[in-house]
């Protein structure tokens, strides 16, 4: 696994000669997809009344993603790309864990949450795209790895499937109990 995420890494990387526009390009989804997508989010916060609740949930979710990605890379502490010397840094950043990317998890976190919903999977779907350039972006220049990105993109997943299954039980138990109280409210005393 190590040799493929490498190899990846090598593949995707500026390298020591990058492209002037290609580098640009990438910088700026490294450095500002993350805030494009809380614009997003927020707009549609503010757009969509009928969806607010959902919408404060993501948050939620999106932070407690931070949270563990925080946690996660604390733990594992695999140095950065730059920080073994594979390939030069084109954005300053810290010498932290690198694994899972927290900007990946949490715009992913966000980006499957919208496309869990019905009516936002209209916007899921640049905001899917969006977090998956800017996780190219941040490879790019050299501050994660590929499986970074990959490892976001599963405790997105997660995170996401753990906020559907919530909202299944809850869905389940409050029609149990309308039925139940439907019943008891017709059966004869």
């Amino acid at each position: 696994m190590h040799a493929l995420n490498l190899a990846l890494l090598q593949w995707l990387a500026a390298g020591a000669q990058p492209t002037p526009w290609v580098l640009m390009c990438a910088r700026t989804l490294a450095l500002g997809g993350s805030w494009l997508c809380a614009a997003v989010a927020l707009a549609t916060l503010w757009r969509r009344p009928d969806d607010r609740a959902y919408l404060v949930a993501v948050a939620l979710l999106a932070g407690l993603a931070s949270m563990l990605s925080h946690a996660i890379a604390l733990r594992l502490n695999v140095p950065r790309p730059f920080a073994q010397g594979l390939v030069p840094a084109y954005i300053t950043h810290a010498v932290n864990g690198s694994l899972p990317s927290t900007h990946a998890s949490v715009m992913f976190t966000v980006a499957l949450a919208f496309l869990a919903r019905s009516g936002l999977r209209a916007i899921g779907v640049p905001l899917l795209v969006l977090a998956a350039a800017t996780g190219w972006g941040r490879v790019y220049t050299g501050v994660h790895f590929p499986f970074d990105i990959a490892a976001g993109l599963l405790l997105a997943g997660t995170l996401v499937g753990a906020l559907g299954t919530a909202q299944w039980l809850t869905h389940r138990a409050a029609v149990r109990a309308a039925t139940r109280a439907t019943a008891s409210a017709w059966r004869p005393s």
